[in-house]
């Protein structure tokens, strides 16, 4: 005897790396709660769409069985029985018709409690995804790999797209490197990549974060075309402080080997005004510009212990 199982898959993309898992689902409606909360709100509003007008058309079905169930609606009209059943499940009820009997009434007891059910799920699933912090962090097409004191460093910029500050930001860069052990065996193995700063107390405008490819990197000795060979994947991610959520926020991203551009370096994205004032353009995280050896500007803030916090500007 055999049994067939259906394959389930969920395909996940996070910025340009997409993977595939089997043997789980996309959405498990096992875990309504997390499926709701997930859901992107044009989904989350269908779903919701879908539901209520599934509930009603199961009520209106319960009162059409039994005629009579409902005063003053016509006999055999099922619009009747489901426009009483939207009515019913919203508790407005306009009095036009009402339940009639003890199986109206039965029916309509029940749905009323379902409506107060459904009323207060929706609320609190509502206030969750409005109340769920979210980061405005601006990230760039690519990574660039430019020379820095005499060392080729890898560099990504990053903007504050919020319009206030935000503190004691933290960054993590992380490589996805193909390797061979002793016996011949191929894996994947994640390394993190030492950054030249990885914390700033204060993140008003833009950073950049940097890494020497030297000879304790584990890109040591990469060029463009190996990045292709080797299929490399740079992950990074960030959070910070928001004083205006009292919370932190975080974000993730991944770059293929393709978004990595040798030679090239990050275009001013920071100008100031005649007045002193910086001014962050952040429609200009992603600009490039060749690489003609000359250091690219910085703007630096120093905090009550006189540390210096390096920023692009």
């Amino acid at each position: 005897m055999s049994v067939l199982h259906h394959e389930k898959t969920a395909r996940t993309t996070v910025g340009q790396y997409t993977f595939v898992k089997k043997g789980i689902s996309r959405f498990d409606l096992r875990d309504p709660y997390h499926v709701a909360v997930t859901l992107s709100w044009p989904q989350f509003l269908t779903a919701l769409l879908g539901l209520y007008l599934a509930v009603n058309v199961v009520f209106a079905a319960l009162y059409a069985a039994v005629p009579g169930s409902i005063t003053f609606a016509r006999p055999g009209n099922f619009l009747d029985a489901f426009f009483f059943s939207f009515e019913t499940l919203a508790t407005v009820g306009y009095g036009e018709m009402y339940p009639h009997g003890f199986y109206g009434h039965l029916v309509s007891s029940a749905e009323i409690v379902c409506g107060l059910a459904f009323t207060a799920i929706l609320t609190g699933l509502t206030f969750v995804r409005f109340s769920r912090p979210k980061a405005k962090f601006v990230f760039p097409d690519n990574l660039v790999v430019t020379n820095q004191n005499g060392q080729p460093t890898l560099m990504l910029r990053i903007g504050n797209g919020r319009a206030g500050v935000l503190g004691d930001a933290h960054a993590k860069l992380n490589v996805l490197l193909a390797e061979t052990t002793t016996e011949g065996g191929r894996l994947r193995r994640a390394h993190e990549l030492k950054l030249q700063r990885s914390h700033i107390p204060v993140f008003p405008l833009t950073w950049t974060i940097m890494h020497t490819m030297d000879e304790k990197s584990p890109l040591y000795g990469f060029d463009a075309e190996r990045l292709v060979t080797d299929d490399v994947r740079i992950f990074f991610s960030v959070e910070a402080r928001d004083p205006s959520l009292s919370t932190m926020v975080h974000d993730l991203r991944a770059y293929g080997p393709t978004a990595i551009k040798f030679g090239m370096r990050y275009a001013d994205a920071v100008s100031t005004t005649e007045d002193g004032t910086p001014v962050a353009d952040m429609n200009l995280i992603s600009a490039l510009e060749p690489d003609v050896g000359e250091s690219s500007p910085v703007l630096s803030w120093s905090d009550s212990e006189d540390e210096t916090i390096e920023a692009e500007q």
